[in-house]
C-alpha cells in the first residue's frame, strides 16, 4: 500500500533526525510521542483515531519511529505513514476502552521490552491532553526498571520553525480564513441566529478556496456576542444578532491540519466611543507588535510593545499573553504549546517561526479582538491573511 504523503520521505527523516539530537542533548533514549499533531508531523499519520491510546516511538537506536494504535487504525497508518509496515503496531481490540486492560500494558510488553528498551531512558509527553495519568502508570508498572522522564513538549519545540511546504499549506489556510470571514460579513444581519452563520462558517472552511479542499479546525468558531464578549472562548448558540452588540469572529481557515487563525470584529449598529477607542488600540498596538516581529528579537518584545500602546490607551488587558505558536494540530488547539508572546518570555525570534498574535480586549462586560496570524522572514514578518484590519459597522 502507497503511503500518501503531504511531505517528501526526506522532510519527515529529517525531522526524525532533528528530534533525536535534541534527545540526545537531554540524555533520552527512547521517547514516546502522544500528541496527535506531533504523531502527524513525524509520520504523517492522520485520523480521528486520538480518543484512543495511540503514538509514536522514536529511538535512539532505529533509524524509523514506530507507529502504535488500534488494530483496526493500523491500516490508516499503512495509508498515510512514510514507514515500512513492520514498524506499524495494532494492540487487540480488548485493550480498547477497558477497564481491567490498558494499552499502555500491551506496548510496554510487546514493543518496548522487547524492543530491549526496559532498562532506559524514557521521555513521555506528560502535559498533553492525549497522555493521560493511568497511561503514565500503567506504562510505569510494565517497564519498572526504565527511568521515566518528562518531555517538556520536546517535539513541539522541534516544530517551531516551518519549512517552505508547511509554509505553502498555512497560506493556503489563511485563504481560506479570508475566505470565511468575508463570508460572515457578507450575512450576519440583526435578526439571523448564530447557529445559521456558523452553518456557514463550516460550509466555507470545507469548502475550501481555489480547490484546495479545507479539513476541519482545531477551535469551533468562537463568537461571543455584547457581555458574552467579556469571555474569549464562548462558542454559539441559536439567538439572534442583536443591534447595539459587538460580536469578535475567531475563525482559522485549515489545510492539511495547518492553520492561520485570525479574529474581526462586528458591531451590529452605531457603535459606542469605547470600541472605537478599542479599534484604534488594537491597530496601534499589531502595527507596534509587527515593528518588533524580526529575527534576532525576542517573543517579550512583541508582547512589550503590545503593553506600551495599551497602557497609553489605558486599557488593562490583565496580564493576558497577546499570541502563541501555531501550526499543525488536532482539536482542542491550534497551538503548539511551547513558547508564548508575553512580557516573561524569552524565546528568540527566527525566520520560519509562526503565531496567533491576538493582543485582544476583553473587559468586565464587552470585548473585542482584531488579530493577526504572522510568519517570522529572513528580514522581518508577514501576515499569513490579507483582510482589512478593522471594526466592522453593520
Amino acid at each position: 500500500m502507497q503511503a500518501k504523503l503531504p511531505f517528501t520521505k526526506k522532510e519527515y527523516i529529517q525531522r526524525i533526525r532533528k528530534v533525536k539530537a535534541m534527545m540526545q542533548q537531554r540524555r533520552i533514549d527512547v521517547l514516546l510521542a502522544t500528541d496527535p499533531g506531533n504523531m502527524n508531523w513525524l509520520t504523517g499519520y492522520d485520523g480521528w483515531s486520538f480518543y484512543v491510546h495511540q503514538g509514536v516511538i522514536i529511538s535512539l537506536d532505529e533509524e524509523e519511529p514506530i507507529w502504535f494504535g488500534r488494530l483496526m487504525d493500523r491500516n490508516a497508518a499503512l495509508i498515510k505513514c512514510y514507514m515500512k509496515e513492520d514498524n506499524l503496531y495494532g494492540y487487540p481490540e480488548k485493550y480498547v476502552q477497558n477497564l481491567d486492560e490498558h494499552p499502555m500494558t500491551w506496548i510496554g510488553e510487546n514493543i518496548i521490552n522487547k524492543k530491549g528498551w526496559g532498562k532506559v531512558n524514557i521521555a513521555t509527553e506528560r502535559d498533553n491532553y492525549y497522555y493521560s495519568a493511568e497511561a503514565h502508570f500503567r506504562l510505569m508498572a510494565t517497564l519498572p526498571n526504565a527511568n521515566f522522564i518528562n518531555a517538556n513538549n520536546l517535539v513541539n519545540w522541534a516544530r517551531g520553525k516551518k519549512s517552505k511546504k508547511e509554509i505553502e499549506y498555512m497560506k493556503i489556510a489563511g485563504r481560506i480564513t479570508q475566505k470565511i470571514h468575508q463570508r460572515v460579513l457578507d450575512i450576519v444581519r440583526v435578526g439571523i441566529p448564530k447557529s445559521h452563520v456558523v452553518s456557514q462558517i463550516y460550509e466555507t472552511a470545507i469548502e475550501g478556496v481555489d480547490g484546495f479542499g479545507g479539513d476541519y479546525p482545531s477551535i469551533v468558531p468562537l463568537l461571543p456576542s455584547g457581555p458574552d464578549a467579556s469571555a474569549s472562548h464562548i462558542t454559539w448558540d441559536d439567538r439572534p444578532f442583536k443591534r447595539k452588540e459587538a460580536t469578535f469572529f475567531e475563525i482559522s481557515g485549515c489545510y492539511k491540519r495547518y492553520h492561520a487563525p485570525m479574529s474581526r470584529t462586528i458591531f451590529m449598529g452605531k457603535p459606542e466611543q469605547k470600541f472605537l477607542d478599542a479599534q484604534n488600540a488594537l491597530q496601534e498596538a499589531i502595527h507596534t507588535g509587527l515593528e518588533e516581529a524580526k529575527p534576532g528579537n525576542r517573543t517579550c518584545d512583541i508582547a512589550n510593545a503590545v503593553d506600551k500602546v495599551m497602557k497609553k490607551f489605558g486599557i488593562d488587558r490583565n496580564g493576558a499573553r497577546c499570541g502563541y505558536p501555531i501550526g499543525v494540530s488536532y482539536p482542542p488547539d491550534w497551538g503548539e504549546r511551547t513558547c508564548s508572546l508575553r512580557a516573561s518570555d524569552l524565546t528568540v525570534l527566527e525566520a520560519g517561526m509562526t503565531f496567533h498574535f491576538m493582543p485582544g480586549i476583553w473587559q468586565d462586560d464587552w470585548g473585542m479582538e482584531i488579530t493577526e496570524s504572522i510568519l517570522i522572514t529572513d528580514d522581518g514578518v508577514e501576515t499569513l491573511c490579507d483582510f482589512p484590519r478593522k471594526l466592522f459597522i453593520k
